[in-house]
């Protein structure tokens, strides 16, 4: 019996990350010391004693991430994936991708597989739909990115302060017919958070909101811009730089000139093939480290889940 468990049963028992265990065991440092007494008397509950060699295989190399991201094309996702995956490497971690393509099935599927693997930690690209119950298990081992959920670290953007951003700035030049192109308000936040936002904006200035929803891709903004627009629309606000690369691709189809663009995003590839774009960089670099950081700080036992916000600022 006294060698039947194993350290990712300690961890389950302590509710810390295996990684933790085995700083216990090593007495390494990295460990507060409530988390230090939790683990050790789970062990001593439990008899538990593991070999030197088992304690030998507990190398660097064992240390593992998973990072999920929801589309492996996402330009705001890898902006964020560029500056996690340095942040995971210093500290001796090696990440692994997955796609969950906004499907909790996968989610759940990814999880199960990751947990069988004895994975240590994971970086979630949220999305509405999923639920705590299906996040329950990784509760001390998982940062939520772009969403939040009660409980668990998240590291979120600011929504509604991006929108405010932009609307003020499209104010201030002197814009009183901006059109709004988004994202349907079954999401949460990319998508409820931010119209709202220019909503709430547009009734505060008694502007006349005109707005189309229509998703997340590039070909959706090509295809909706014209909904928006009318003989007096003088600035669009676009929720993405992807909704936003699609809508100009139209404008300059239609030798449409006129119009202010405005995004949510700074993406290199709006800089590059659209500087005159009003943008805002609502921190996605910045999130990626943080999550990285979070999560780390979790699995060692330094930090407990807590929720992160980056703010925006204007590009």
């Amino acid at each position: 019996m006294q060698n039947r468990l194993t350290i990712k049963d300690i961890a389950r028992l302590s509710g810390v990350g295996k990684s933790t265990v085995s700083r216990v065991l090593n007495n390494e440092s990295g460990v507060s010391e409530q988390t230090r007494e939790r683990v050790e008397a789970v062990m001593q509950q439990h008899g538990f004693s593991p070999s030197r060699s088992a304690r030998a295989m507990r190398g660097q190399s064992d240390k593992v991430v998973a990072i999920i991201v929801t589309r492996l094309d996402s330009l705001s996702e890898n902006l964020a994936i560029q500056t996690m995956l340095p942040a995971f490497y210093a500290q001796g971690y090696d990440p692994i991708m997955m796609e969950s393509q906004f499907s909790p099935a996968l989610v759940e599927e990814h999880l199960g597989m990751l947990s069988r693997r004895n994975i240590d930690g994971v970086v979630l690209f949220g999305f509405t739909g999923l639920t705590e119950a299906l996040l329950a298990p990784w509760q001390t081992s998982l940062v939520l990115l772009a969403r939040d959920a009660k409980g668990f670290a998240s590291v979120c953007y600011d929504d509604e302060g991006a929108i405010h951003l932009l609307m003020q700035k499209l104010f201030d030049q002197g814009h009183r017919h901006i059109s709004f192109l988004g994202v349907p308000v079954s999401d949460a936040t990319t998508g409820q958070r931010r119209h709202a936002a220019y909503l709430a904006f547009c009734k505060e200035h008694q502007l006349t909101p005109v707005v189309a929803l229509p998703g997340l891709a590039m070909k959706q903004g090509y295809e909706f811009v014209s909904q928006v627009l009318n003989d007096e629309t003088t600035a669009l606000v676009c929720a993405t730089d992807t909704l936003a690369l699609g809508a100009s691709k139209y404008l300059q189809e239609q030798r449409i000139t006129s119009l202010q663009l405005a995004s949510v995003g700074n993406t290199p590839l709006m800089k590059f093939l659209h500087p005159e774009t009003i943008t805002v960089d609502p921190g996605y670099a910045q999130a990626g480290q943080m999550a990285a950081i979070q999560l780390i700080d979790q699995i060692t036992g330094r930090a407990d889940p807590r929720t992160i916000i980056v703010p925006s600022h204007l590009a």
